[in-house]
């Protein structure tokens, strides 16, 4: 089982990987390195808490072709609303413990031919109820004397979950898509827009969430029972995303702003402001602070409990024909705020060395769900990259 995650952009601007080269001391040339990364994410109040080791291994394969290999494993722990209400005269949320464990591990190898790159991607994760296999094709196509830059992509994943209330493990699939593009408007600018449709089909309930509703047991006698969540068996999505790049020599620092428009057939629209600057100090240095904001509307068929409301729901697997109900926070009218900074030292020696802080932090909007159902959380990162 895993936690609630911070919502992340589909695309990250490859522009910004060039300012970071631009104004790290290292030449371009060390593309072959090896790194590894340790996160610390904690919510507050012993919620969840996921410690998480990445290693991965990028080899030049010729002046053509490029390998990347990376392993990641996943310490989880901690409490999560189950989706039950408050008890009466309280605001604290019922909360259920869990802990898993998960590793991963993904594989991308890319080959130039010019104007055209590929791009071929694996991954499989598996926790002890899930199991994620994907794959990706992407291609990068340059032309206007290499001032424009296209991209498309397909992507897909095939997953089986243990659900513990039936035998055999229910499917999961997803499928993207992705087209882009990034203009080079001056040396120092460049602008990038993608639009991004997915679809996933299956089993995309959260067995561990559940729904309540106070029941007639009897003439004026009320007892609250408990059910399994209901989501549609599809969902549907579409995402657009600006970004803007620019270089500031003067002040040796280049910015990084985006905005990503989301919709999905849950009904949630989803707004994200990113802002990035990378600053560099002296020879060795590039501090980086960031601010991230994000506001969505409630799906459709998110309700704090079925009080009030005709819907009879029924113990058992999910019915595609409705009516669908979840009270899982995650869909409820929310917003968050992340600010963090990050600081980058190129040593000597081919070594280089990153360390970051982030605060990640949830409100509800609906006025309905308690505040003890949203999250406050404290990110630390800490990496090592040794190149040749």
């Amino acid at each position: 089982m895993t936690p609630s995650t911070r919502p992340k952009s589909l695309f990250i601007s490859s522009v910004l990987a060039s300012w970071l080269l631009i104004l790290s001391p290292r030449t371009a040339q060390a593309e072959d390195s090896v790194s590894y990364k340790y996160e610390d994410y904690r919510e507050s109040d012993g919620r969840i808490a996921v410690k998480t080791q990445n290693a991965l291994l990028e080899q030049d394969l010729g002046a053509d072709m490029h390998l990347k290999v990376q392993g990641v494993i996943d310490a989880i722990a901690g409490a999560t609303p189950n989706g039950q209400p408050a008890p009466a005269g309280s605001d604290q949320v019922v909360l259920a413990q869990l802990h898993d464990r998960r590793k991963a591990w993904n594989a991308d190898f890319s080959r130039q031919f010019s104007p055209l790159k590929i791009d071929l991607g694996f991954a499989n994760s598996r926790e002890s109820d899930y199991t994620s296999n994907g794959w990706s094709v992407n291609t990068l196509s340059d032309f206007n004397q290499k001032n424009t830059e296209l991209l498309a992509g397909l992507a897909g994943t095939n997953d089986s979950v243990k659900v513990f209330y039936q035998p055999a493990w229910a499917k999961k699939r997803t499928n993207d898509f992705i087209v882009g593009i990034t203009q080079l408007l001056d040396p120092r600018t460049s602008v990038s827009f993608n639009l991004t449709w997915g679809r996933s089909k299956g089993y995309l309930n959260d067995q561990y969430k559940l729904v309540q509703k106070n029941i007639a047991v009897a003439p004026g006698v009320f007892l609250p029972f408990t059910f399994g969540e209901n989501r549609p068996d599809h969902r549907d999505r579409w995402i657009a995303l600006v970004s803007l790049n620019h270089l500031f020599t003067e002040l040796g620092g280049a910015i990084d702003a985006s905005y990503r428009f989301y919709h999905d057939s849950f009904g949630t629209d989803a707004h994200t402001l990113e802002l990035k600057w990378l600053q560099r100090i002296g020879k060795y240095f590039i501090l980086q602070p960031e601010l991230r904001l994000y506001d969505q509307s409630a799906a459709d068929f998110y309700y704090y409990n079925l009080d009030n409301t005709a819907i009879t729901p029924v113990a058992g697997a999910p019915r595609t024909q409705g009516p669908f109900y979840s009270s899982d926070y995650r869909l409820s009218s929310l917003r968050t705020t992340t600010y963090g900074l990050k600081i980058i030292w190129t040593a000597p020696a081919h070594w280089q060395f990153d360390a970051a802080y982030e605060q990640y932090d949830m409100h509800g909007k609906d006025s309905v769900t308690p505040g003890s159902a949203y999250p406050r959380t404290a990110i630390w990162t800490g990496g090592a990259k040794f190149s040749w």
